[in-house]
């Protein structure tokens, strides 16, 4: 067990992404103090995993602490909320100024904000950490997204680049790099998983357009996301769907996509971006249908018995199946870009909002490698802001417009047709609903401006002279 200060970092909390955490840093040359509630999971590291690495068990708070070289650097990877402020008052009576709280878990970013105020004015000093990748990445090399206290972050930085994934030419450009001050490292991870959500919903849409309108098997859709996965469309998430749509039920030799309930669970992040998308008077609808569908998803009896009551549309595919496909592709890779101009848009209306520095090509690098929405085209949104800086939205560079263009019109060509089928389709249809509001000079909003100055006398601006004016519409 611990008993003296030989450790570069220690970590908290041995769930299986805290353990490999502490694997990741230990191989990389750093020794790492452990300590768990359970004290019987560190000595299971100890003798198990862990046996022969340059780990330093501890058994108490105290002994965790005194175990860590100064400045001290503790990374809590335990559950969000309460438990972390119950642990950050667990190790304040045994920390010295200037030492460094890490939290790791996926904290919503105000109690991030919050906690960094909280320790510093004690003296210490606090990092609000996104960490991306599952468990595989935590083993193998996450993307890491870094906040709080500025001074606290060269403390760290050498560790946190160690352990990250590697992109770039040489594989030699870590995916983390300092985000901003206080809760802006979870604000972006925040980000990262709302959009998430809408890169997962629309990839579910693609298939269910495949499934019903085409009447494809899951081995016929695998063949189809392996040749996408060659292409712009290249991701994590295209890859493992390809993956899964080739798995088969060891009990009934059915495809195991078929033997999965239709009902999706959610941790709350997707709608945290949500809520605060709507504080902020900022529109991302493809990742906030992506959390209604997950909802209407959990209602499975009560969508059972709607569909004894409504039958689907009288429907047959009349065209070309492999020009269809390419329609399905095309009207991804067009709602995928829609979803990520929604998420930086975001971005960038909380930088002004709380006051951050970000920098947006170096958010899409972070998330190009280790964590679940990299993506080869992160590739072209970081040239994008690279060359604009302060780009309004990403749709506007020259590389998206083009796209755009070029797959107009078998975006609109799939959702049709889903539309037509009676296959819900929501992400799909408001991404492309977000994008004609966007590239439309005129919207009807004059009418629903005169609505509410109607009933509610709230005013209106005119086309002809500036000013706020009220109309006396029961007078005229």
């Amino acid at each position: 067990m611990a008993n003296s200060a030989t450790a570069d970092i220690g970590l908290i909390g041995l769930a299986v992404m805290g353990e490999n955490l502490v694997l990741n840093m230990e191989s990389r040359g750093y020794t790492v103090a452990v300590y768990n509630r359970t004290t019987a999971k560190v000595d299971d590291l100890i003798q198990g995993r862990g046996k022969g690495k340059k780990l330093v068990g501890a058994h108490s708070i105290a002994d965790f602490v005194a175990s860590l070289k100064a400045p001290r650097k503790m990374m809590c990877m335990v559950k969000a909320g309460p438990a972390v402020d119950d642990l950050i008052e667990q190790l304040i009576p045994h920390l010295s100024p200037g030492d460094i709280v890490i939290d790791g878990g996926n904290s919503f970013f105000p109690d991030t904000v919050r906690r960094t105020a909280y320790l510093e004015k004690k003296g210490f000093r606090f990092l609000g950490v996104g960490v991306s990748g599952g468990e595989e990445g935590a083993l193998k090399g996450p993307s890491i997204m870094p906040g709080g206290t500025p001074s606290a972050w060269p403390e760290v930085k050498p560790i946190f680049q160690a352990i990250s994934a590697k992109v770039g030419p040489n594989n030699d450009i870590p995916c983390c790099d300092w985000v901003g001050a206080d809760g802006a490292g979870h604000y972006v991870k925040m980000v990262h998983n709302g959009i998430e959500y809408g890169d997962m919903q629309l990839i579910c849409e693609a298939y269910a357009i495949m499934r019903q309108v085409l009447g494809m098997s899951p081995a016929e859709m695998q063949t189809v996301f392996t040749e996408w996965n060659k292409g712009p469309l290249d991701s994590y998430l295209i890859e493992i769907t390809r993956d899964i749509l080739g798995k088969t039920d060891p009990e009934t030799g059915k495809p195991m996509v078929d033997v999965i309930l239709d009902r999706a669970g959610q941790k709350g992040t997707g709608k945290w971006t949500s809520q605060n998308a709507l504080d902020l008077g900022i529109a991302i609808p493809v990742m906030m249908e992506a959390v209604v569908a997950r909802c209407l998803s959990a209602v499975k009896s009560e969508r059972v018995e709607a569909s004894k009551h409504f039958s689907n549309p009288a429907y047959s595919f009349k065209g070309d199946k492999a020009a269809f496909l390419k329609a399905i592709h095309d009207a991804l890779y067009a709602s995928k870009i829609m979803s990520y101009a929604q998420g930086f848009q975001l971005m960038q209306a909380a930088a002004k909002e709380y006051k951050w520095d970000l920098n947006y090509g170096s958010i899409a690098y972070l998330w190009r490698g280790g964590c679940i929405i990299r993506a080869r085209f992160l590739e072209e949104i970081k040239k994008a802001f690279d060359v604009q800086p302060q780009l309004a939205n990403l749709i506007l560079a020259p590389y998206f417009t083009d796209v755009i263009q070029k797959s107009q019109a078998n975006w609109r060509s799939a959702v049709g047709e889903a539309i037509a089928a009676g296959i819900p389709v929501p992400a799909f249809t408001s991404a492309l609903a977000y994008f004609d509001s966007y590239r439309s000079a005129t919207l009807p909003a004059n009418l629903l401006q005169a609505q509410r100055d109607y009933f509610g006398a709230h005013t209106f601006e005119r086309v002809d002279k500036p000013g706020s004016f009220h109309f006396e519409w029961l007078g005229a």
